[in-house]
C-alpha cells in the first residue's frame, strides 16, 4: 500500500487534535481536549503500524506533496519519503507519545492549563513525525526548529514559576547557537548543490567528495566535511551533546509528561536519526566522523559521571539521557548507523518508562522528586533500569553491547578514547542507575515529613508503564534483522573501508549464543561491578557513601558544579547538595 492519504493522515492527525485542544479547549473541556488529542496520536500511531507493515513488504514512496515556492529552478517543496527508517522512527515516536498523552490524564489531572498541555503535546508529536518523514532539507528544518518551538512552550509550560521560565529561555537559546551550524551546513546544500531533495543530493555527493571551499582565506576546506560539521553543530544543540548540553538538565522544570517525550523518543533524537539519514554524506567525510566520535565519547562518560551526585530523581534520569546519547553518538561516528538507531529504539521504550515510572513516584509522594525523602518505595522503574544498565535479555544489553563492539572494531580517529570512553561509562551507568533505585525504592522509608502518606498512581498512569515495560524487555530480541539483516537496505549507506558491522555479522549467530557471550565480556562485569557497588555503599553499608562523599571534596564539587569553576553559580534548579 503507497497510499498517500495514509501517510499525510501519521503528521496531520495529530495536529488535528492540537487545533481541537488548543483553539476549542474551552469549548470542548478537559475530557474533549485530551480525547482530542490522544485520538489524533493514536490514529497516527494505528497509520504508522500500516506504513511499516508495508515498509517491511518492501514498499517506498518518496515524492513531494506540496510546492512551496519555486525560485530561480529551485523548488522548496514538502514531501515524504517513506521507508523503513523513517517508518521505524514513525512507529516510535507515535507509539511513545500515545503512552504520554495517556499518561498525562492521569498526572496532569488537577492542573489548570489541562487543554494547553494537551495541544502542545500533540503539536510536538505534529512537528517530530514531519520531521523524521521528510525528504528534503527545507521540511527537515521546519521539523527541526518547530520541535524546538514547542520544547521552549512546554518545559515553560508552568510559566509562573521563575526556573520553568529561565529553563525553558535556556533551551531555546543553546538551541539556536546548534541551528546557527545546521543552517550553515544547509546553506552550503543549496549553494553547491542547487536542489534541497535528499536522493538528488545524495547522488550528487561523490562527485562532490573533493570539492573544496576556503571557510578561512588561505585554507580550503572538503566541502562535504564543512557541510557535515555544519549539521553536526546542529545535531549537538538538539541531541545534547557537549558543550550544547546544558539546556537539558534543566529541561526537568517541566512536567514530567513532557520530560519523557523530550528526552525518550523525540527531541533529543532527532540529531540522531538526521546523522543517519545523512550518512551518504558523512561516509565522505572522515573528520567529520572523528569529530563525532569525540564528542560522543565525552559526552557518555562525563555526563554519566554527573548522574551519581545527584539526589533529585529526574535529573538522575536526564543526566542518563545526556550519557545514552553519547553512546548513538558514538555509534554514528563509528559509521554504525543501524546500532545507533537499534539504541535508539531500545532507549526510547527504557527511558520513557523511567521518566513516567519516576513520575509515578512523584504523584505517589505528593510531587516531592528528592530522593533523599523516598526510601522503601518499588515501582517498574526497576525494569526500566536493568535495561538501561544493559543486564543480558533486556533491551538495552543489545544496543549498548552492539556499540561498544562497532566502536572496538572501528579504525576513525578517536575510535579508541570513544571505545574507552562508553566501556567505563558501563560501569558508571551501572552504578547511578542502581543508585536510583537503592536509594529511592529500597531501605527505610524516609517520607515521614510528609503531610500525607504515599498512595496508589491511578490506572491511567500505570497501564502506560506496563505497555512501556514490555518493549523494554523483549525490544532488543531483533538485533538480527536490524543490523545484521539489511533490515534499513539503501536508508543507511556505509563505505567499503568502514567495515566494523559486517564482521560483527560474521561472529553473530543469534539473542541467546550472544547472551551466553557476553559473561565473557568486559561489559557485562564492569555491569555487574557498577551495580554490586552501589548496593555496598546504599544498602549494605548506606553511611559509608556519606563518608566517601565528604572525602571526595574537590571532586564531588566539580561534578555538582557540573565541571564549570568551583564557587560559580550554579543553573537555576541545579543539582541538589
Amino acid at each position: 500500500m503507497t497510499d498517500l492519504r495514509l501517510y499525510l493522515l501519521v503528521p496531520l492527525a495529530p495536529l488535528a487534535g492540537a487545533i481541537a485542544a488548543g483553539l476549542f479547549g474551552r469549548r470542548i473541556g478537559r475530557a474533549g481536549a485530551h480525547w482530542a488529542a490522544i485520538a489524533g496520536v493514536a490514529i497516527s500511531f494505528g497509520a504508522s503500524c500500516l506504513v511499516f507493515a508495508d515498509a517491511l513488504n518492501g514498499a517506498e514512496f518518496n515524492g513531494p506533496v506540496y510546492t512551496w515556492l519555486v525560485s530561480g529552478g529551485t523548488r522548496f517543496e514538502i514531501g515524504f519519503l517513506i521507508d523503513r527508517l523513517s517508518a521505524l522512527m514513525m512507529v516510535v515516536v507515535s507509539f511513545v507519545s500515545l503512552m504520554v498523552h495517556i499518561y498525562t490524564v492521569g498526572y496532569m489531572a488537577d492542573d489548570p492549563g489541562y487543554q494547553r498541555f494537551f495541544a502542545y503535546t500533540a503539536l510536538f508529536t505534529f512537528s517530530m513525525l514531519m520531521l523524521v518523514m521528510a525528504n528534503n532539507f527545507l521540511q527537515l528544518f521546519f521539523g527541526w526548529e518547530a520541535v524546538g518551538l514547542v520544547s521552549y512552550l512546554l518545559i515553560g509550560f508552568w510559566y509562573t514559576r521563575p526556573t520553568a521560565i529561565y529553563a525553558s529561555l535556556k533551551a531555546f537559546l543553546v538551541n539556536r547557537v546548534g541551528d546557527f551550524g545546521f543552517l550553515i551546513g544547509v546553506a552550503l546544500v543549496l549553494a553547491y548543490f542547487g536542489p534541497l531533495d535528499y536522493a538528488a543530493v545524495f547522488s550528487r555527493a561523490p562527485a562532490m567528495a573533493h570539492a573544496t571551499i576556503e571557510v578561512i582565506p588561505g585554507a580550503p576546506w572538503l566541502l562535504v566535511s564543512a557541510i557535515c560539521i555544519g549539521l553536526f553543530v546542529g545535531a549537538m544543540g538538539k541531541s545534547a551533546q557537549f558543550p550544547l548540553h546544558v539546556w537539558l538538565p534543566d529541561s526537568m522544570e517541566g512536567p514530567t509528561p513532557i520530560s519523557a517525550l523530550i528526552h525518550a523518543a523525540t527531541m533529543v533524537t532527532a540529531g540522531i536519526f538526521m546523522v543517519a539519514r545523512m550518512s551518504p554524506l558523512f561516509e565522505l567525510s572522515e573528520t567529520a566522523l572523528a569529530l563525532v566520535l569525540l564528542i560522543g565519547g565525552i559526552t557518555a562518560f562525563f555526563m554519566a559521571l554527573i548522574a551519581i551526585v545527584q539526589y533529585d530523581i529526574k535529573r538522575v534520569v536526564a543526566y542518563s539521557t545526556l550519557s545514552q546519547l553519547g553512546y548513538m553518538t558514538v555509534a554514528l561516528g563509528a559509521s554504525a548507523y543501524s546500532a545507533a538507531i537499534f539504541h535508539l529504539m531500545t532507549h526510547a521504550f527504557f527511558k520513557a518508562l523511567l521518566f513516567l515510572g519516576a513520575g509515578s513516584v512523584i504523584i505517589a509522594l505528593h510531587h516531592e522528586q528528592d530522593m533523599r525523602k523516598m526510601g522503601g518505595l518499588w515501582k517498574y522503574m526497576l525494569i526500566g533500569a536493568i535495561a538501561s544498565v544493559g543486564v543480558p535479555g533486556f533491551a538495552g544489553f543489545f544496543s549498548k553491547d552492539a556499540i561498544i563492539e562497532a566502536v572496538h572494531l572501528s579504525k576513525t580517529p578517536f575510535a579508541g578514547f570513544a571505545w574507552l570512553a562508553v566501556t567505563l561509562c558501563v560501569f558508571v551507568t551501572a552504578f547511578y542507575t542502581f543508585r536510583l533505585v537503592f536509594y529511592a525504592f529500597h531501605g527505610k522509608e524516609r517520607f515521614e515529613s510528609h503531610d500525607h502518606a504515599p498512595h496508589e498512581s491511578p490506572a491511567v498512569v500505570t497501564v502506560p508503564l506496563v505497555l512501556l515495560a514490555i518493549p523494554s524487555i523483549c525490544a532488543g530480541w531483533v538485533i538480527g534483522p536490524m543490523l545484521y539483516g539489511d533490515y534499513f537496505g539503501s536508508s543507511i549507506q556505509i563505505a567499503p573501508s568502514h567495515s566494523g558491522l559486517r564482521e560483527m555479522a560474521e561472529e553473530f549467530h543469534g539473542v541467546l549464543p550472544m547472551m551466553a557471550h557476553a559473561v565473557k565480556t568486559i561489559p557485562f562485569w564492569l555491569t555487574l561491578a557498577g551495580i554490586v557497588a552501589a548496593w555496598y555503599l546504599y544498602i549494605l553499608k548506606p553511611e559509608l557513601h556519606v563518608k566517601l562523599r565528604q572525602k571526595a571534596g574537590v571532586l564531588v564539587t566539580v561534578l555538582e558544579e557540573k565541571y564549570a569553576r568551583a564557587g560559580s553559580a550554579t543553573a537555576c534548579g541545579g543539582s541538589a547538595t
